[in-house]
């Protein structure tokens, strides 16, 4: 009896992934509504485009939550929100745009609290659009995407997305830190 040896290290390098025509459509239909979703909340907070606050009451607002410079602090925010969100839409340097998501969604779940899951007051819509982006960071933003083209990324994507993820995560829990 023939036994094959399959390589299961977690870290890696792949040639392209065998997926389907549909797995990629869908892995775009999601890269695009989350990281619209998320450039759109960045310029609601840069700009105040989509009835959003803008940068001065924003800055108030991290003001109020105990941010240091909460008008720096706004526009750390909006940027983080708004290039992540369009890196992520475009899948462009994908990790990175996961990296810049997954800080903003730490402070943003830390500052929400995680008391009640269900609206009016809950996290629900936080948490479904943080697990969407970590979805799309670990499994790679697929065919259709400028990631794609860039055979770095391509061959060594299950390394880059971890590595994107630990260090969201850690900026994210250092803002936290600094916060009163």
């Amino acid at each position: 009896m023939a036994y094959e040896r399959r390589d299961r290290a977690i870290f890696r390098a792949t040639s392209t992934p065998d997926t389907t025509v549909t797995h990629d459509v869908g892995l775009l239909v999601l890269r695009l509504v989350v990281g619209l979703t998320m450039a759109g909340h960045g310029t609601q907070k840069l700009f105040g485009w989509f009835k959003g606050p803008g940068l001065t009451a924003t800055g108030k607002g991290f003001s109020m939550s105990g941010y240091p410079a909460g008008d720096a602090m706004a526009v750390i925010a909006g940027l983080s929100e708004t290039l992540g969100g369009l890196g992520l839409a475009l899948g462009l340097l994908t990790p990175l745009a996961g990296a810049a998501l997954t800080g903003s969604f730490i402070n943003i779940l830390a500052i929400r609290g995680l008391n009640t899951f269900f609206a009016p007051k809950g996290v629900e819509l936080e948490s479904v659009l943080f697990a969407g982006v970590v979805a799309l960071t670990l499994t790679g933003p697929g065919r259709f995407s400028v990631d794609h083209f860039l055979p770095v990324l391509r061959e060594s994507r299950p390394r880059y997305s971890v590595l994107g993820l630990l260090l969201g995560a850690v900026v994210g829990f250092v803002v936290l830190l600094i916060r009163d």
